[in-house]
C-alpha cells in the first residue's frame, strides 16, 4: 500500500496546524482504525530519478512499497536545512509516521538530532556513519562497505586505461568520499602499480556545471577513465562519453546513461537494508543503531560489465569480487605512504573493510593526485 502527499509538506506544515486546531476544537476526531499499517517515510535532497543516490534510495523504497501492513511517504528535493526538519515534523504530525530514513549526510546534524527527542516513539534511520553513543536512542545510522565497489571499479578502470591516468569526481573531502577515492586508485594498481588517479573537488554533492567541468578537466588531463562520488553521476558519465572515454558508475547503474563506455558500477542496494528494517519494526524488534554491511551482506552490489571489459579484466573483476566476499579483505594495507609521504599502513599492517579508523579517514594515498584541503 503507497501513500504519496499531496501538497509540499513544508509549506503545507503551518496551514495544518491550524486546520488541526480547529477540527480538535469542533471536537472532530480521526476515526480509529483496527489495525493501523506501519507509516514508513523517505526523504530525499534531490528528485528521485537522477541515476544517483536518490534514486538508489527510491529504490529502495520501492521494495518497501511492496510490503503488506506498510504506507510509505516519499518527498524529494528536500534541502539540508530547516526544511528537512518541516518534512519530518508534517510525517509524524500529520501522517503518523513511525519509522523516518532521512537519506541525506546533512541531514543529520543538527536536523535529525533535533527532532528526535522530540518524538521518543518515532525510528530515525539516517544514512552515513554519524550516528554516536551520545546521540538520542532513537535515531541509528547505516552505511555499507562502498570503497569495496569502487576498489572493483579501479580493476576495470585498471585494464581499461591506456594512458595510466585515470580521474575521480568528488563532492566533499569527508572519510566516505576519501575511502572511495583510494579505493578506487588502490584497486586499478592492483593491475599496474605505475597508474595515478587525478581528483577534482566540486565542493557540493549536486553542481552540474562543475562536475561537467571537472570530467572536461581530466578528460584534458589525459584521464582515460573516470568515475565520482558526487548525488547524481548523470552529468559525468553524458560528458565521459561526449569525450570518448571509459566511466565507471557509482549510486545506481548508469549503463542507460554511459552505454559502450560503462565499465561496471559500484551501486547501493538499499531494497535489502529498507525491507529488513521495516520488517523488524512490523515483528517489534529493535533496529540497532549502528548498522553496516558490504557484498557479501547485500548492501551493496556491482553493475554488470560492459562490452569493452576485456577477458583478463573480467577474470580478475570476479576472482576480487569473490575474494571480498569471502571477508577480511583489506584495500588499505602495508606498505603504503599517503600523498604526502606519510606512512599509513606498515609492512605487514592492513585496514580490513569493517576497521572502524577507515570511518574518520582524512587522506589520500600515494598516487592519487590532489588535496583534501
Amino acid at each position: 500500500m503507497t501513500h504519496a502527499p499531496i501538497l509540499n509538506r513544508r509549506g503545507f506544515l503551518g496551514t495544518s496546524a491550524a486546520l488541526l486546531g480547529t477540527a480538535a476544537l469542533s471536537g472532530l476526531a480521526r476515526p480509529a482504525m483496527a489495525a493501523d499499517p506501519l507509516t514508513v517515510g523517505f526523504i530525499y535532497v534531490g528528485p528521485k530519478d537522477d541515476f544517483g543516490y536518490n534514486q538508489a534510495h527510491a529504490e529502495g523504497a520501492a521494495a518497501v512499497k511492496a510490503m503488506s501492513g506498510v504506507v510509505v511517504l516519499e518527498e524529494e528535493n528536500v534541502p539540508e536545512s530547516q526544511d528537512v526538519q518541516n518534512s519530518m515534523e508534517s510525517m509524524i504530525n500529520f501522517d503518523g509516521a513511525k519509522l523516518i530514513f532521512p537519506t541525506s549526510f546533512g541531514y543529520y546534524k543538527p536536523h535529525v538530532l533535533e527532532t528526535a527527542p522530540k518524538h521518543p516513539d518515532v525510528r530515525f534511520e539516517h544514512c552515513g556513519g554519524l550516528w554516536s553513543e551520545n546521540d538520542p536512542s532513537n535515531a541509528g545510522s547505516y552505511f555499507g562497505y562502498i570503497g569495496m565497489g569502487q576498489y572493483l571499479n579501479g580493476v576495470a578502470a585498471g585494464h581499461a586505461t591506456k594512458t595510466k591516468k585515470i580521474g575521480f569526481v568528488a563532492a566533499k573531502p569527508i572519510p566516505q568520499v576519501l575511502n572511495n577515492i583510494n579505493s578506487f586508485l588502490l584497486g586499478a594498481r592492483s593491475v599496474d602499480p605505475t597508474i595515478v588517479c587525478q581528483v577534482i573537488f566540486t565542493g557540493e554533492w549536486s553542481l552540474a556545471v562543475k562536475e561537467a567541468e571537472a570530467t572536461n578537466a581530466l578528460a584534458d588531463q589525459g584521464c582515460d577513465v573516470v568515475t565520482c562520488h558526487v548525488d547524481g553521476p548523470k552529468v559525468i558519465c553524458e560528458t565521459a562519453v561526449s569525450r570518448d572515454i571509459f566511466v565507471c558508475g557509482y549510486h545506481a547503474d548508469q549503463t542507460p546513461v554511459a552505454g559502450d563506455k560503462y565499465l561496471t558500477g559500484a551501486e547501493w542496494n538499499w531494497a535489502n537494508v529498507y525491507t529488513d528494517m521495516v520488517a523488524k519494526t512490523l515483528s517489534g524488534e529493535q533496529i540497532p543503531n549502528f548498522v553496516r554491511g558490504g557484498l557479501a551482506d547485500g548492501f551493496i552490489k556491482m553493475s554488470p560489465l560492459g562490452p569493452a571489459v576485456s577477458d583478463a579484466a573480467r577474470a580478475q573483476f570476479e576472482a576480487t569480487k569473490a575474494e571480498i566476499e569471502a571477508g577480511g579483505f583489506a584495500a588499505i594495507k602495508g606498505p603504503l605512504k599517503d600523498n604526502k609521504g606519510n606512512v599509513i599502513a606498515a609492512e605487514g599492517e592492513s585496514f580490513v573493510e569493517t576497521d572502524v579508523a577507515l570511518e574518520s579517514m582524512d587522506y589520500l594515498v600515494e598516487g592519487v593526485i590532489g588535496s583534501t584541503s
